[in-house]
């Protein structure tokens, strides 16, 4: 017998129940006092998570939704925009920058490398006049499984005036992101990551120097324009129809993470990545990412080339029914990566481990059946003799 199905993506991930029966709640008038109630309290748990004291809007979007939100808020047509890229991720915001008419300057690193915050601080030390109006950076890059050290590029902006606008919708509350502190001016994430909520919604944050901008901005805007956003909101509402049944699994989610805590929740992640990591190199595979910069929120390892990413996922899903992710673009069929965020318990992560192993050796991989979850199952152990 199969089972329920394991799914391990970077997104979505799986949802508690207690998230599932909160969406079940009966509708309610969405310009009524109990929605203003409900779309008040989750704004404010969500300032919590982003670290900030700043404005926070939702959209029923997924991520993407919310990038092309900042882009549209944030820039106007010619603007001169730095996006560094670490991936099919760091493409597509400096894409949609393309898009709607800004000149966008790519600075792309290595794939499975994290950026420089050393090239950055040259590059914008080197625009004497000032003309780049903002730089695009993502927080985590789920297609290659590194982070990028937002603390250290927030540093790297020094005086320079331009908005640092970050994608962090898997990186949030997986990795430490101090909104205020780091001095970020637009922050965009998704409910479907750390969140533990379906697809549908996305959230973005920005500070007063981003709003100033926003006044002065002359992208074309209507759906997403964040002025009717906090408009709307000193009233307790949207401008449109919200995805009400998303907001009551969001206010669950958020309360689940507040008795867990922000900083546990964190280190949980760090330990979910460094077990993963610890397991499959045992299993004699290479990662992509170096340990400094791996992410805390999937894996991304190289599957070995007699065999391919795709046929290892494959015989995971018919045989276990543990869905894995794929390598994307140029890393298609070179990577697999195993998603730990969100609602995903180490119990789940030694059944995907043990069967990793188990496909591996059916198709033809050298390896002794329980090495990787011996690495696993003494972490846990080490983990729990230290009272963690």
């Amino acid at each position: 017998m199969i089972g329920d199905q394991y799914l391990l993506l970077p997104g979505p991930t799986p949802i508690p129940e207690r998230v599932v029966r909160a969406m079940s709640k009966p509708m309610v008038n969405h310009r009524g006092p109990e929605f203003k109630q409900l779309l008040l309290e989750v704004t404010g748990e969500l300032k919590e998570v982003y670290q900030t004291k700043q404005h926070v809007l939702i959209y029923p979007a997924s991520g993407t939704g919310a990038l092309e939100a900042a882009v549209v808020n944030f820039l106007s047509p010619r603007d001169k925009v730095l996006a560094v890229s670490i991936g099919v991720f760091g493409d597509r915001f400096a894409k949609i920058a393309s898009e709607f008419g800004a000149q966008v300057e790519k600075m792309d690193f290595p794939w499975g490398q994290p950026a420089d915050p050393q090239r950055v601080k040259e590059r914008l030390d080197q625009d004497v006049n000032r003309e780049i109006k903002a730089v695009l950076v993502t927080h985590n890059e789920t297609s290659t499984g590194v982070f990028n050290d937002m603390k250290a590029i927030g540093e790297a902006l020094g005086s320079h005036p331009a908005l640092l606008m970050v994608d962090a919708i898997s990186g949030l509350a997986t990795i430490d992101l101090k909104m205020d502190e780091w001095n970020l001016d637009v922050v965009v994430s998704g409910s479907q990551k750390a969140f533990m909520i379906p697809p549908g919604l996305s959230f973005m944050a920005f500070n007063e120097k981003a709003l100033e901008v926003h006044k002065q901005s002359k992208m074309p805007r209507y759906y997403w324009d964040a002025s009717q956003g906090l408009k709307y909101l000193e009233k307790g509402q949207n401008p449109y129809t919200p995805a009400a049944s998303l907001y009551y699994g969001l206010a669950e989610s958020l309360r689940i993470m507040k008795e867990e805590g922000l900083d546990n929740i964190i280190e949980r992640h760090r330990n979910y990545r460094d077990m993963v990591r610890s397991s499959v190199q045992a299993m004699g595979l290479e990662l992509l990412a170096k340990d400094e910069y791996a992410s805390h929120a999937l894996t991304a390892v190289v599957a070995p080339e007699q065999i391919g990413a795709n046929q290892i996922r494959k015989f995971m899903l018919e045989q276990f029914n543990i869905v894995l992710a794929g390598g994307q673009q140029k890393l298609d069929n070179v990577i697999f990566r195993i998603g730990h965020l969100g609602y995903v318990r180490e119990l789940d992560l030694l059944a995907a481990l043990a069967a990793l192993e188990i496909s591996l050796y059916k198709l033809g991989w050298e390896i002794e059946l329980g090495i990787g979850i011996n690495k696993a199952q003494t972490f846990i152990l080490n983990k729990t003799q230290k009272g963690d």
